[in-house]
């Protein structure tokens, strides 16, 4: 019989705070490009009012945990840090939220305690296990491991890197959540995929990234970055394949057909013969608030 399921939210890139009060002296690097952006395009496509709609439905869902994979902020001043921990406190307790940086996140070189110190209580791990990057946290059936990617880049670039030092720890992590016969589940916001994302944007240690998914294995990729509704696979140990999932920009109004706001529900059961995840893809439509737009379940092994 198959055990009862576990539910999981995944929203990405919400871009919710505002720069308006941006001073000048903060915009004397890179951060100028993305503020001209910010008061040019991007404050037009990521409405406050379509975050709001998604999270009003979200709650209506009730999910069993809440995974946000980047892009919280737009470029990493140390008020829309802040901003957005107040965000995260109305959303739901840390115990039910994970949330992994982005690289609008880490537009330029920052001390942890002008920036992701204030969201560390959801990217902490559980007692006893590694710290911040990789976490690892577990709830119910599923192991969530968090890995940040979120680098500086130069101007007009978005890479993101893994490094060896968290390749190192995430390989102990797969390995032992794996004997724990949890559901693995990896977030990361930049994906190691290369037919996922522009070049520009890309995951720079890719090879060394996927090598150690093709060893250990994990039951499901989830991230952002691309903006866009994407399923790609990666091989796995034994010829398996993983499946690995992003989602549109939470805050999106969609005025470029494809990037209209969405969010996944993955429900997570235990069965005889592995895993079985059911899919709902829920969506913002004409009138501001969101609907179920289509599901699909895979089987793991």
């Amino acid at each position: 019989m198959p055990s009862q399921a576990f539910t999981l939210a995944h929203l990405s890139d919400p871009h919710l705070t505002s720069l308006a009060v941006a001073q000048p002296g903060a915009l004397l690097n890179k951060r100028l490009l993305g503020y001209l952006s910010w008061q040019l395009k991007r404050r037009r496509e990521h409405r406050p009012e379509v975050l709001s709609a998604l999270i009003a439905d979200l709650h209506r869902q009730a999910p069993d945990h809440i995974t946000i994979t980047g892009d919280l902020t737009q470029i990493s001043l140390e008020h829309e840090f802040r901003q957005t921990a107040r965000w995260l406190a109305q959303l739901a307790d840390p115990e039910r939220i994970s949330v992994i940086p982005g690289n609008h996140d880490a537009y330029v070189p920052l001390a942890w305690n002008e920036s992701l110190r204030y969201w560390q209580s959801y990217m902490t791990s559980d007692a006893g296990t590694q710290s911040v990057f990789p976490f690892l946290r577990v709830r119910g059936p599923v192991a969530l491991i968090g890995v940040n990617s979120a680098v500086p880049s130069a101007p007009f670039l978005a890479i993101g890197t893994v490094g060896d030092q968290q390749i190192q720890k995430l390989a102990s992590l797969l390995e032992a959540t794996a004997k724990q016969n949890l559901f693995r589940v990896l977030l990361i916001h930049h994906p190691p995929h290369p037919e996922a994302i522009k070049s520009r944007k890309r995951l720079t240690d890719i090879k060394p990234v996927q090598a150690l998914l093709r060893q250990y294995g994990c039951e499901l990729i989830l991230h952002g970055h691309s903006h866009l509704w994407q399923l790609h696979w990666l091989q796995g140990p034994n010829k398996t394949n993983i499946p690995m999932i992003g989602v549109p920009s939470a805050s999106a109004i969609g005025h470029k057909r494809g990037y209209r706001s969405r969010y996944h529900l993955y429900r997570i059961t235990k069965t005889q013969e592995g895993w079985r995840l059911e899919v709902t893809i829920r969506g913002l439509n004409e009138h501001l608030t969101f609907g179920k737009e289509g599901d699909f379940t895979i089987t793991l092994p």
